[in-house]
């Protein structure tokens, strides 16, 4: 078997929201297919990827550096053992050829899209979901049967207040959602505190709620919100500070008892092993938002994950950002915490399958080949012109 073709678009999400640190007016994707001539009910299999929101599409590095790299490779040597299937692992090596250490950047964006792809092709090949394969490679064959999900969401709107932050919150409630996230840091501290305070009373508890500053913080900022947020005893707080200022998280730690959550702008294993050495992360309480379609692909998540057990963490501390449906079948297959979910905004990419129930923030995973994006309906409309002859 071979891959015949490699086809990228860029794909518009701009919205009128923001966050602390950006809007999205100008936000792009980029969508991708790796068709091989492996046939399945009379049609080649293509493997589909994107990159999360959040960062835009990554078309220069892809199209001048990794799509041709992986063009030029013998096919021969991107197969695994058996010869009939593609070998992440193999064809990651490849991409990453004539790289140098470090500098992560966008170039772990590119990486990450196509390693999606790919692996979405190896499952529907192997003929399982990919969270079946990921069981049975790195598990021992246990998968979860549900997964914990929670709705992102809670941005800065123009002209919009405290009253219709509720109504969004309440429709994911609706949706089936227990637990949700909204924005903070784009306001005033007293501001910030009405619109938590608006959403808390349609909630029962205070851990049915997390906030998420995007790393909009200095210390002495981030001490005053941690200082203001505890008695609301909430679900997490989120990324206050740089990501790479390991030693503003680790001094925050200090005034912060309840749960804290980062990663989602951390690209690498070595990224990663910083954050555990130096951030003053507590295995017991806090999250790990590392996504792997931002961050070099599935290959090197499964690498962090190896090192965080090193280092006594437990993969349930693990809730990826990002909430696509690759991360959804890593956290079934491979045992993670959760994972986020964009139920109404970052369309078509944000949210799962068109027919996956969500109850009480738990969803369960299809039967469907591959990561299941022909379940998701408009998602799927898209892709597939990658693949159309």
């Amino acid at each position: 078997m071979r891959i015949v073709d490699i086809r990228e678009i860029v794909v518009p999400i701009k919205s009128n929201i923001r966050n602390a640190y950006i809007d999205f007016s100008q936000m792009t994707v980029s969508a991708l297919a790796v068709i091989t001539d492996v046939v399945r009910d009379g049609t080649p299999v293509a493997g589909y990827g994107f990159n999360s929101n959040g960062r835009y599409a990554p078309s220069g590095l892809l199209r001048d550096r990794f799509i041709p790299r992986l063009k030029a490779a013998d096919p021969q040597s991107l197969l695994d053992g058996t010869g009939n299937n593609l070998d992440p692992f193999k064809i990651w090596t490849v991409l990453m050829r004539n790289e140098k250490p470090g500098g992560h950047g966008e170039r772990s964006v590119a990486v990450g899209v196509i390693d999606m792809a790919i692996w979405d092709a190896v499952a529907k090949i192997a003929g399982v979901p990919l969270y079946r394969l990921l069981a049975d490679r790195f598990r021992g064959g246990v998968a979860d049967p549900k997964v914990f999900v929670y709705a992102a969401g809670g941005y800065y709107y123009p002209e919009k207040g405290p009253s219709a932050l509720q109504e969004e919150m309440q429709r994911y409630l609706d949706m089936g959602y227990s637990v949700v996230k909204i924005k903070i840091g784009g306001a005033s501290l007293a501001e910030d505190l009405n619109r938590i305070e608006a959403v808390l009373k349609i909630l029962k508890r205070g851990d049915q709620l997390a906030v998420d500053a995007n790393g909009r913080f200095d210390l002495q900022t981030a001490i005053a919100y941690a200082h203001a947020l505890e008695p609301y005893k909430l679900r997490w707080y989120e990324e206050a500070g740089d990501p790479l200022d390991y030693e503003l998280q680790a001094k925050l730690a200090d005034h912060y008892q309840n749960p804290m959550a980062t990663g989602e702008n951390l690209f690498s294993v070595q990224d990663a092993r910083n954050l555990i050495r130096y951030a003053g992360m507590r295995s017991d309480r806090d999250v790990l938002q590392f996504d792997c379609a931002l961050s070099y692909g599935l290959v090197e998540y499964l690498r962090i994950l190896d090192m965080l057990k090193e280092n006594g963490w437990s993969a349930s501390r693990c809730i990826p950002h990002g909430g696509h449906q690759l991360s959804l079948h890593i956290a079934a297959g491979l045992g993670l915490g959760g994972n986020e979910s964009y139920p109404g905004i970052f369309q078509p990419f944000g949210g799962f399958a068109d027919d996956t129930p969500i109850e009480n923030s738990y969803v369960t995973l299809s039967g469907a080949p591959g990561i299941g994006f022909e379940s998701k309906k408009e998602l799927f409309r898209l892709l597939k012109t990658l693949s159309d002859n």
